[in-house]
């Protein structure tokens, strides 16, 4: 496993009204949704560290602090950027942040874990059972 302090991720999209608070139902506003801010940051982080793991692994998340600081309209480009800042074992600890085409609108940490996809996904099968 190469994954190492330092491994910087990016993620981009354009605001549609596909990804507005509208349409995650977060709020009344054609604007960029929180929740979708959420996803972005996400993807930048778990993109960037996916071709430093091993066979059979992958990283889910397990923790995000952010503010999202500025609104964005439909029809505007937005990318997060990420940057692992701390790796304890299988514990990751990101720093995430968020702009528009006119500067800042997001940031915070983000935590990841490194787990075996397989034992991971047996864990969670069980729920299902009685």
């Amino acid at each position: 496993m190469s994954v190492t302090v330092g491994l910087k991720g990016r993620a981009e999209t354009v605001v549609s009204d596909a990804n507005t608070a509208q349409a995650a139902c977060s709020g009344a506003l054609p604007v960029f949704g929180t929740p979708f801010l959420c996803a972005l940051m996400e993807e930048a982080a778990w993109k960037s560290i996916a071709p430093h793991l091993e066979a059979g692994q992958s990283t889910v998340g397990t923790q995000l602090n952010i503010s999202h600081d500025s609104a964005t309209p439909v029809g505007m480009k937005v990318w997060a950027e990420s940057e692992i800042i701390e790796t304890d074992g299988k514990r990751l600890t990101l720093k995430v942040t968020a702009y528009d085409e006119r500067g800042l609108i997001g940031q915070g940490t983000h935590q990841r874990f490194i787990i075996t996809n397989d034992r991971f996904l047996a864990k969670t099968a069980k729920k299902l059972e009685g």
